[in-house]
């Protein structure tokens, strides 16, 4: 597998991570965390611990066939969420303590057709909304709606012209101009509403792409988008395609060189380094998962309610379904209980996916849970 190309230039600007994209946010939700540090690990007093952000797929089916996809193996069904239970639950959800909710997922959501009025709903009580997407099913009545709700929209486009785009989506060449101008579609409506949306766009940083990351860099810029971020690829547990599962994130200076000079005030590039970093090193200086069952959650397009969203299919993170259960029953219910002990007792972290989602999460609830020496010394 080649690798990313090195330079030795120093880089002039220092680039930023204002939405910290590349590390966490837990550190804002202080009282849950408390809560939480005072179950030790009791199953009574862990049951009540909700989780402050939920990852939703409202639709199976996708409309690209991306080769670094993460879910292959689920096999993109034509399955949906149905939208009566998931009002009910969504307002369930936000009595329990659920804070945001990501609309993605094994599918394109944006195909679904109920998603708007489900973003409205989250809106009315209460849920902030987030949308990724590959942006291709945007058009003028729901775009209208998506920036209206959502916190914001990030847009999966893995290159900077469209032979390449259509080389690494596998979709056709004219997709590659259709998302540029549903990005200038959803800036406009942004910026003409005064919607508080942040929108930007996401590279997978594979080598094919890499020499297009200032191109796409400078597209998104001239017609308003707020950021784009560089990310690694990593091997999903499951995945069939194994293409880049030894791609080598080692060198990546001339590019971040390059693109650095791309930034100010308005638009922002966030290169992923400490996710690239720990591709090449994938040791972990924590030895639990403290962060499953707890603070977040994963919905499958049936249903199905799972703890981590890289063991999709394994029964060990699977608690229940939406469509059988309530969230409550489902969140204090057996199955979730066993999880817990079998992520405390059971669980080989060797075998997570690197780069998982939580890891910084992990870091920071691992040393609460096992601080340093010292640390009243503030």
């Amino acid at each position: 597998m080649p690798v990313l190309h090195k330079s030795t230039k120093t880089v002039s600007v220092i680039m930023s991570d204002k939405y910290n994209i590349d590390t966490h946010k837990l550190m804002y939700h202080p009282d849950r965390v408390a809560e939480w540090l005072k179950t030790h690990n009791q199953w009574e007093e862990a049951k009540k611990i909700y989780p402050l952000y939920i990852e939703i797929t409202p639709f199976g089916a996708c409309n690209h066939r991306c080769v670094f996809c993460s879910v292959d193996y689920l096999g993109y069904k034509n399955i949906s969420q149905c939208k009566e239970t998931l009002l009910e639950r969504l307002d369930e959800m936000s009595q329990l303590g659920v804070k945001a909710i990501m609309f993605a997922g094994e599918g394109e959501p944006a195909l679904w057709k109920p998603l708007p009025d489900i973003l409205d709903f989250c809106t009315k009580i209460g849920i902030d909304t987030s949308l990724t997407t590959n942006m291709i099913p945007f058009n003028e009545s729901n775009t209208v709606r998506f920036v209206r709700n959502c916190k914001w929209i990030k847009t999966s486009i893995n290159a900077g012209t469209p032979k390449t785009y259509a080389k690494i989506h596998q979709a056709p060449e004219t997709d590659f101009e259709k998302v540029i101008n549903n990005f200038r579609l959803s800036i406009e409506v942004r910026n003409n509403s005064n919607a508080m949306c942040t929108i930007g766009g996401q590279m997978l940083l594979l080598p094919e792409n890499a020499h297009e990351g200032i191109e796409l860099g400078r597209r998104l810029k001239d017609i308003g988008a707020d950021y784009l971020v560089v990310k690694p690829y990593t091997q999903s547990l499951y995945g069939i395609s194994q293409k880049y599962k030894n791609i080598d994130y080692s060198t990546y200076d001339k590019l971040e060189d390059e693109m650095s000079s791309l930034e100010d005030e308005h638009f922002k590039v966030i290169i992923r380094k400490k996710a690239m970093d720990r591709y090449n090193n994938s040791e972990r200086n924590y030895k639990t998962c403290c962060a499953t069952p707890f603070f977040w959650a994963y919905i499958m397009a049936d249903g199905s309610l799972y703890g981590c969203s890289a063991f999709l299919g394994n029964e060990n993170f699977l608690y229940g379904n939406i469509n059988e259960n309530t969230f409550k029953e489902i969140w204090e219910g057996k199955k979730r209980r066993d999880s817990m002990r079998f992520i405390q007792d059971g669980l080989d972290l060797s075998e997570c996916r690197i780069n998982c989602r939580m890891d910084e999460v992990n870091q920071y609830l691992w040393k609460l849970k096992n601080p340093d020496e010292h640390v009243n010394f503030i």
